[in-house]
C-alpha cells in the first residue's frame, strides 16, 4: 500500500479558536468549539427576512468582538432554512439558518450556522458537531491551535 492512499490525520482543534466568516466580510471571530451541540449558531442582533430577485435572504448586525459593541458588521446571506433549536437551556425557538464558509487555519468549510441572540453567551459564534464532523479533532484540553490574534498595540 502506498503512503498515497493513507488516510491524512485531521488536523486538531482546542475548545475555542479564531475563526473567519469570509462570506459575511468577518475577518475574525473567537469561536467556542463545542460537541455537545449539534448545530452551529452565530451571534446576530436584528435578523431581518427579506426577498430579493425572488430569493429569500437573511440581513442581520453581528458584534464580533466578545463584551463589546464597537465594532458592527452588517450581513446579508441567503436563507437557507428556519428551524426549530433547542438551546442548552432546553428553550426551542425559531431560528434562521444560512450556510456561510468558516475559514481556519488554511482550512475552509461551508456550514450551516443558525442565527441567535447570544449577548449572554460568552462567545459570539459557536461550533457545533455537524460543522466539526469528518474535518477535525477536537482536543478540550487545549485553545487557539490555529494561533492567537495578534493584537494591535494601543497608542
Amino acid at each position: 500500500m502506498s503512503s498515497d492512499s493513507l488516510p491524512q490525520p485531521l488536523p486538531v482543534v482546542g475548545w475555542r479558536e479564531w475563526v473567519s466568516l469570509p462570506d459575511l466580510g468577518i475577518s475574525h471571530i473567537k469561536a467556542k468549539v463545542d460537541t455537545g451541540a449539534k448545530s452551529s449558531s452565530l451571534h446576530a442582533i436584528n435578523p431581518e427576512n427579506f426577498r430579493r430577485g425572488g430569493t429569500d435572504f437573511v440581513r442581520f448586525e453581528v458584534h464580533p468582538h466578545q463584551r463589546s459593541d464597537e465594532k458592527r458588521i452588517m450581513c446579508e446571506a441567503p436563507l437557507y432554512d428556519i428551524r426549530m433549536v433547542r438551546s442548552s437551556s432546553g428553550e426551542a425557538t425559531e431560528r434562521f439558518v444560512i450556510q456561510t464558509s468558516v475559514r481556519w487555519r488554511n482550512e475552509t468549510w461551508l456550514v450551516e450556522v443558525t442565527l441567535a441572540d447570544r449577548t449572554e453567551m460568552g462567545f459570539r459564534m459557536l461550533l457545533g458537531r455537524e460543522a466539526l464532523r469528518r474535518r477535525v479533532l477536537v482536543d478540550s484540553s487545549r485553545s487557539f491551535c490555529g494561533g492567537r490574534l495578534k493584537r494591535k498595540k494601543k497608542h
